[in-house]
């Protein structure tokens, strides 16, 4: 038995794909913010510069630790020093005061290098550190600006949500006075072609942009006010209504 119901219940389903639509558009909007692609772009920089600090600390680090030993070398060298001095003031001989002496110019040649190589670790290091401070600030920069367009992404996927709360509940009052079998046809039709209504204006389906065929065109005026019609083209609902084009134009006296 086919579908049967009134004209105005009909028309009302042009509301409900009018509002259906609008949820679909609200949520292409939330996932299209130009907030979320800021955001992807600067996590990519906050991700390069995270992974420079880390190589950066590993560098400071390995060269921090290579500037301990070489101190600590001095201060074994300085240490030998003092000794061999201290034992060369109080030897009387003079073979072990020849091989202290020989033995302390060596060690003040070796002493002297290895404070020449401290001072260019030195500057190595002070150098690593501006570097990594610098990469620090930029990565803590970057972060912030996603901080704060995280919080416009927020304010706007806030003020979407609370947009399609209200879409939704007009869609549900439209619905909720509608026949159910009307509803359940419309959802089937959406859910499987992407429109459950489609207005009839001047000839032409609203949903697939398609002019109706003379022989379909025919079919529609024939069929009662009250039949529940499907386009041909687009398989939404069909909707008749004053602007749809259905009265035969009267011929020229």
């Amino acid at each position: 038995m086919a579908l049967k119901a009134s004209p105005a219940d009909q028309a009302l389903l042009l509301d409900l794909q009018a509002l259906d639509t609008k949820l679909q558009q609200l949520d292409h909007r939330s996932k299209a913010l130009p907030e979320l692609a800021a955001i992807a772009k600067l996590q990519v920089e906050a991700d390069r510069l995270r992974l420079a600090r880390t190589t950066e600390s590993g560098v400071v680090d390995d060269t921090t630790t290579e500037l301990r030993r070489i101190e600590a070398d001095v201060v074994v060298v300085e240490a030998r020093i003092a000794r061999d001095d201290a034992r060369l003031q109080a030897s009387t001989s003079v073979k072990d005061v020849a091989g202290l002496e020989s033995e302390l110019a060596g060690l003040r040649r070796r002493r002297d290098e290895l404070e020449e190589i401290e001072l260019a670790v030195m500057e190595k290091l002070e150098t690593l550190e501006n570097a990594a401070q610098i990469t620090a600030a930029e990565h803590a920069d970057v972060l912030a600006q996603i901080q704060t367009i995280a919080a416009e992404r927020d304010e706007s996927l806030g003020a979407l949500t609370t947009e399609r709360g209200n879409v939704v509940a007009d869609r549900a009052a439209i619905s909720g006075r509608l026949p159910a079998d009307l509803v359940a046809l419309y959802e089937r039709q959406r859910s499987r072609y992407g429109y459950g209504a489609s207005h009839l204006r001047g000839g032409v389906s609203s949903a697939s942009g398609v002019k109706l065929l003379e022989n379909e065109m025919a079919i529609v005026r024939s069929a009662a006010p009250d039949d529940v019609l499907i386009c041909p083209d687009s398989q939404a609902v069909l909707i008749r209504t004053a602007e749809s084009g259905l009265t035969p134009k009267t011929p020229a006296a």
